[in-house]
């Protein structure tokens, strides 16, 4: 099964953050957020989910087929369920809402994660994306707008890291030792935790991540991010590093809980706002 996306080999491109402002609206389906992209190479419009977890924007390979796009070079693709291949790089002329997608894209073979939702997918919005703009989302408005600065802010800020050109932040769990999870909207579960000795539920539960479907065991927490505080969180239990130096995966499920949440990829800043529920 595959999770959202990790290609090995390549660094990310550079993408030159906007002058004005730019808003637009997602739609939040089976746990996940989707954005309208529009490509020069056809008439259509591409239905993408947004992936802070996917090191690369990517094209699924029935689409790119479509649009008529060639391959690239064969690279090797791991996630949480298995490894694959996909092709790098692909140039794609995409914009969203008027603001320019990262040129380069990865393809790979995307219909295995459809299982999971119900919406078609063309592709994964990646974290190449954020890399060097300020993205805010607002989760009660249902929109999305880049900014040229970051709001002003006075509740908790996380820092942003890059590993791998993939996005972590700091996260406390059960009140052990602050750690580094990936930052993934492609995550539908709150919290997936790496632990060997979190206690854990008699029956695993069904997940989501990067549109694949799988059960693991599971454990009710409390989680840390910042100055707030959540009980009873639900995380998927791993016995082992989903990636290596990562211990884990902070979702949407849980970041959703905000009314605002602020990606700030060029200051390396996650703002969180909003009365939690």
């Amino acid at each position: 099964m595959w999770h959202t996306l990790l290609l090995w080999l390549i660094g990310a491109p550079f993408v030159a953050p906007l002058k004005t402002d730019v808003t637009l609206p997602f739609q939040l389906k089976d746990g996940f957020m989707w954005v309208a992209v529009s490509v020069a190479e056809g008439p259509e419009t591409l239905n993408l989910l947004l992936d802070t977890g996917a090191e690369v924007t990517t094209l699924d390979l029935n689409t790119a087929k479509r649009l008529n796009l060639k391959r690239g070079r064969p690279v090797k693709v791991a996630g949480v369920g298995g490894k694959g291949t996909g092709y790098w790089p692909q140039t794609l002329n995409a914009t969203l809402a008027g603001a320019k997608l990262p040129s380069r894209v990865l393809v790979t073979d995307l219909c295995a994660l459809q299982a999971s939702c119900q919406c078609p997918i063309d592709g994964l919005l990646g974290a190449d994306f954020f890399r060097h703009r300020v993205v805010h989302i607002d989760f009660k408005a249902k929109t999305i707008s880049l900014l040229a600065e970051a709001p002003a802010h006075n509740g908790p800020i996380l820092p942003i890291r890059f590993r791998r050109s993939i996005m972590q932040v700091p996260v406390t769990v059960d009140g052990r030792r602050s750690q580094w999870l990936r930052l993934d909207t492609g995550c539908a579960s709150p919290l997936e935790w790496v632990s060997s000795n979190a206690p854990r539920s008699t029956r695993g539960s069904k997940i989501s991540v990067g549109l694949a479907a799988f059960r693991l065991p599971t454990a009710y927490t409390n989680v840390e991010l910042g100055k707030h505080h959540f009980e009873h969180v639900p995380a998927g239990i791993h016995s082992a590093p989903l990636f290596p130096g990562e211990a884990g995966l902070l979702g949407l499920g849980l970041l959703s809980r905000f009314e605002h949440v602020t990606i700030d990829g060029r200051a390396g800043q996650l703002l969180l706002s909003g009365r939690p529920e």
